[in-house]
């Protein structure tokens, strides 16, 4: 295959209860069933009063480093333009602007991903894994010891995680995990360097990038996706080439 599609390398992992459904094995969790208690009844709320379905049938998140900022964006149905939920304040951030290409380098990874996994067990309160390393990544990253263990999660420490403290996490981790258990098995979440759309930001950007020919074809690859999600607000096919390079379908 020419390309390899994104969507094909993701795959959601989750410890496996006797109970019937993915809500219901989360739930057995004490910090899982505390969130669904303490935030599911205001969640719905706020979904119908922003004219949302819940639970959540699409759910899209997308991360800016520069700005520590997480978005939730929800749609509900195929058809439908996703609309902004809310969004949360990234409250550390490690390394600098530029993808992850090596275990220990402390970088977020900048890129296209996933939810692959629901973690309730985590030590800094609950969290979403991230698929790192990718298709891409795996073909760009140092072939022996690319990292790993890349984590949405609670607290406000970080190592090259994106942690959005305990409150926050507990709504984002209901309301992927309620997406998940009507069958959303493939949640994406993007990670840009910086919004492309801000002017200090993209300032920012560019001169980080100034003397890196390789990382300004890499945002470049970054801003088409960002570029098509502001017009059309929904997400395009996103595959891998065979250097690694990102392409919009």
């Amino acid at each position: 295959m020419k390309y390899l599609l994104l969507l094909m390398a993701c795959f959601c992992i989750a410890t496996t209860f006797a109970q019937n459904t993915f809500i219901d094995a989360q739930r057995s969790n004490s910090k899982v069933a505390n969130a669904l208690k303490s935030k599911e009844d205001t969640l719905k709320k706020q979904f119908e009063k922003a004219n949302l379905q819940w639970p959540a049938k699409h759910v899209y998140i997308r991360s800016f480093k520069y700005d520590s900022q997480l978005e939730v964006w929800i749609s509900n149905n195929s058809k439908e333009p996703y609309k902004l939920f809310k969004t949360y304040k990234v409250c550390a951030l490690s390394g600098a602007m530029g993808p992850k290409r090596i275990e220990g380098d402390y970088q977020v990874p900048e890129g296209f991903y996933c939810v692959n996994e629901f973690k309730p067990t985590s030590s800094y309160h609950l969290a979403l894994g991230v698929n790192y390393p990718n298709a891409s990544d795996l073909l760009l990253s140092d072939s022996l010891k690319p990292g790993g263990d890349i984590y949405i999660h609670g607290s406000c420490i970080t190592v090259g995680c994106i942690p959005i403290q305990n409150e926050p996490i507990e709504e984002l981790y209901v309301i992927t995990a309620m997406a998940k258990n009507i069958g959303e098995d493939f949640i994406p979440v993007h990670i840009f360097p910086a919004r492309f759309n801000v002017a200090k930001s993209a300032d920012y950007l560019a001169k980080a990038s100034k003397d890196d020919k390789d990382y300004q074809l890499f945002i470049k690859q970054l801003k088409e996706v960002y570029d098509y999600f502001e017009l059309h607000k929904k997400l395009p096919l996103i595959a891998v080439n065979k250097k690694g390079e990102y392409v919009a379908l």
